[in-house]
């Protein structure tokens, strides 16, 4: 059973495509939520040499159990707010592999957040 998530995983020829908004430097990583259409991802890397980029790809990858070579940082790569392209997967399989169905609308998002 899903539910009607705040925000618009599309489906693409090749894949799904999420929004992301990153939260560095945070004490531990997990999904946190969905804020302003967008899922929150807290991770413990710093946003510097790509070290956050490549946390978060690995968690991804690692969640959604498909490679982290069908994980692309379509836009956002220099930004807290990110396009991640799942390629392979409908919005269906990402939504039920990433378990977004179970995760808290988080309200309006706050700036106080680290950038990535």
């Amino acid at each position: 059973m899903t539910r009607d998530i705040k925000f618009t995983i599309t489906d693409k020829k090749s894949g799904a495509a999420l929004p992301v908004k990153v939260i560095t430097r945070a004490s531990r990583i997990e999904m946190v939520g969905v804020s302003q259409g967008m899922l929150r991802i807290k991770l413990t890397a710093a946003p510097v040499d790509g070290k956050a980029n490549a946390q978060l790809i690995d968690f991804l990858a690692e969640r959604a159990a498909v490679p982290k070579s069908s994980i692309e940082i379509v836009a956002g790569v220099d930004h807290a707010k990110k396009i991640i392209s799942f390629d392979g997967l409908s919005n269906a399989e990402l939504e039920a592999r990433l378990g977004l169905s179970e995760l808290p609308d988080m309200g309006p998002d706050t700036e106080d957040d680290s950038e990535s």
